[in-house]
């Protein structure tokens, strides 16, 4: 029997809830709607969903607050689609921050929204079993490096901070979330450019150059990140998860 995606719609915009869900059950999936954080946790026990779509302006616990607990909890696996009513960068970067997959802005078009969420949903499917992602507000140490992940710095052993730009922090984070486990190039590219991996082609192996470089890495013979010829790459050293 053919799977039907079921997605969770949580906005206290009842007009939004309905306009979404109604044109993604025209388009062969299944909605469930939640007006707030407390509707959205008894559907989660309620119910099953491959998907959760979460308003970030709510009263009581808005989506950033929601969306950082959902990681943290037994509903870590659930991919999230943010909305958000403001035009700047905060949100997003911020969703992005708590483990949200996408983001989309309102007024949005409902088709644009499906695009969305079927790409998202590829996305996730392409992952490895057991794909997790460490907690915000951690640093990662691994040989003589020390990734804080709040900061986004990288820091060698005499605490220097070595600059990372965002996709070579995205690509770093990464490897260090899941060490020793072969990531193909098409899933390394996905997870540090999401929707606009389309746009990038083959360019990871450009990435992972840069952040070898970054490591200091011998080009030759590098002990951190290594190719697995016809495969992609894998972080070879052991992570410990620190509090910050």
């Amino acid at each position: 029997m053919e799977h039907t995606d079921h997605i969770l719609i949580v906005d206290d915009d009842r007009e939004i809830r309905e306009l979404a869900g109604n044109f993604l059950r025209k388009n062969g999936m299944d909605a469930t709607f939640a007006a707030d954080g407390r509707q959205m946790w008894a559907q989660l026990e309620r119910g099953t969903f491959d998907m959760i779509v979460l308003d970030i302006m709510m009263p009581g616990d808005d989506g950033l607050v929601l969306c950082r607990e959902l990681r943290s909890g037994k509903h870590r696996r659930i991919p999230i689609l943010l909305l958000t009513a403001r035009a700047d960068d905060m949100d997003r970067v911020l969703g992005l921050e708590m483990g949200a997959d996408d983001y989309l802005t309102k007024p949005f078009v409902a088709r644009e929204l499906l695009a969305r969420i079927k790409a998202v949903l590829r996305r996730t499917r392409m992952l490895p079993p057991n794909f997790q992602v460490t907690e915000p507000g951690r640093h990662l140490r691994f040989g003589d490096w020390r990734l804080d992940t709040t900061a986004r710095h990288l820091l060698d052993k005499d605490d220097t901070i070595v600059s990372l730009s965002g996709a070579e922090y995205r690509l770093l984070r990464v490897f260090l979330d899941h060490p020793q486990r072969v990531l193909t190039r098409d899933q390394l590219l996905n997870l540090t450019h999401g929707r606009e991996a389309d746009l990038f082609g083959r360019s990871i192996d450009l990435l992972v150059s840069r952040v070898r470089q970054r490591l200091r890495e011998d080009a030759r013979d590098p002990a951190l990140i290594k190719t697995v010829r016809s495969e992609g790459y894998v972080f070879a050293s052991a992570v410990e998860v620190l509090e910050a």
